[in-house]
């Protein structure tokens, strides 16, 4: 491949023989490189084709202003994150989070705070991603010399969280967290009682939780209309039914959606089990 263009000492642009773009990244990559000069295959970490040209081109122009530590610790996190995770992530990420880390410091030096609205939620419902965004959050502060919170680490955990998703909406973790928490917050209130976050049934309903979500957002709702589960689970277990309603009631008039009788009967199930476990160690 030829370098079209240099975007950084850490970011070229570079075509092959078909003229295809690709972008490609790597330390020291561009440094001392211009215009037709060959691409070092031993310098090359990522290689990136644009799919889309806009979209591609709406990226590049985020790194005219981003120096180039911040797409090498970048590069660090994403690593990290996969290896932890073990998933790809989406090659946007790379700019995105790139952008963002720069911006994080830029406004720590002016004492601009904006709050994180879904900290608590990103922490408690995504601690792997959360403890990644540490991470990072403790690599950026040691490598720039600077003080950022600990809330930047859920900021920090929304790329990682929104990069492991096929979409590419930036709103989608948003979203998604906003639901758990409502979901979450309501199945607490009802028990009635201070929620156990410890333990394997809680960690099983967050997860179920995480996928009706995910299902619901994506019209993938389960509908096999198994009326005799519905009916077992709803005479078994009356109470957890119950909030399971609350949650569809509660769906339906935030989201404009409605949920199916498998989705109740599941809701059910975890929070019974839930239920369960919170009594014996009440």
């Amino acid at each position: 491949m030829k370098i079209k263009r240099v975007l950084n000492s850490s970011v070229v642009l570079a075509v092959d023989e078909n003229k295809k773009e690709y972008v490609c990244f790597g330390k020291g990559i561009g440094y001392g490189k211009k215009f037709g000069d060959t691409v070092e295959k031993e310098t090359v970490d990522q290689i990136f084709m644009p799919v889309e040209n806009i979209q591609i081109n709406e990226y590049l122009k985020l790194l005219d202003d981003i120096p180039p530590i911040y797409l090498d610790i970048t590069q660090k996190i994403v690593s990290k994150a996969e290896k932890e995770l073990g998933s790809k992530l989406n090659m946007s990420i790379y700019f995105t989070l790139s952008d963002h880390l720069n911006f994080a410091v830029e406004r720590a030096k002016k004492d601009i705070n904006i709050t994180n609205r879904v900290y608590w939620e990103i922490k408690n419902y995504y601690p792997e991603e959360f403890k990644i965004g540490k991470y990072a959050l403790n690599l950026l502060n040691e490598l720039m010399d600077s003080k950022l919170a600990e809330e930047e680490a859920a900021n920090i955990a929304f790329h990682i969280i929104n990069a492991q998703s096929q979409s590419n909406d930036s709103k989608d973790s948003m979203k998604y967290a906003k639901m758990i928490g409502g979901i979450v917050n309501l199945v607490r209130y009802s028990i009635g009682s201070h929620l156990k976050m410890e333990g394997i049934h809680y960690q099983r309903f967050i997860t179920h939780v995480k996928f009706f979500t995910e299902r619901f957002f994506n019209n993938q709702m389960l509908s096999d209309e198994n009326d005799a589960m519905y009916e077992q689970i709803a005479t078994l277990y009356p109470e957890s039914m119950e909030i399971a309603y609350k949650i569809k009631n509660y769906i339906i008039k935030v989201y404009g959606g409605d949920i199916s009788k498998d989705e109740l009967t599941y809701l059910a199930v975890h929070i019974n089990r839930l239920q369960a476990y919170n009594e014996i160690n009440t």
